[in-house]
């Protein structure tokens, strides 16, 4: 059970805070919910008590975890390109991977397409579902790491600074288009 004022991870939402634990009828039933508000965009959740572990409600990553994360996204031993898989499928599974509760998930969704962005053009889907993913990764890893999340940012991408200056693709070149 989450404590109020306790950090929690929503998949594919990111990082909250349990506001408060409150009993609600539902559909006639006395309900526990946990009020989650996520720190990114203020969006309130109900959750309830007895399916928070179903919907894959979760502790914030510790510093051990995230460093293994950091270590995840700097091995590059494990990509073996996209194949000619269409970017269709690759979008449906990348989407389900970043509703995942498992951060390992959302990482290698975030790994394989920077790159991917290697070799090819993402998508504009692509390019959103790298924008969510960088997002996700970055706001818990500011928090298992107790850094900024700019400097969360600043250190994945550091981890693939190559493909970003090699082709000006990725979160930090497009934040400088739009500076232009």
């Amino acid at each position: 059970m989450f404590s109020v004022d306790e950090l929690v991870v929503y998949p594919a939402q990111g990082v909250g805070k349990v506001e408060r634990v409150e009993e609600q009828d539902v559909g006639g039933v006395k309900t526990k919910l946990y009020i989650v508000r996520i720190l990114s965009n203020n969006v309130t959740l109900m959750v309830p008590v007895d399916n928070a572990e179903n919907v894959g409600l979760r502790p914030v990553s510790n510093l051990d975890q995230g460093t293994r994360i950091l270590r995840f996204l700097e091995d590059r031993s494990d990509f073996t390109g996209y194949s000619g898989q269409n970017w269709n499928r690759r979008y449906r599974e990348y989407s389900e991977k970043l509703k995942s509760k498992d951060l390992v998930d959302v990482a290698y969704v975030l790994k394989e397409l920077f790159l991917i962005s290697k070799d090819k053009e993402l998508s504009f889907g692509e390019r959103r579902l790298l924008e969510q993913a960088m997002g996700l990764i970055t706001m818990e890893l500011s928090y298992a790491l107790s850094v900024g999340q700019s400097q969360a940012k600043s250190r994945v991408e550091e981890l693939f600074s190559d493909i970003i200056t090699n082709n000006g693709s990725g979160p930090a070149a497009e934040d400088e288009h739009k500076k232009n």
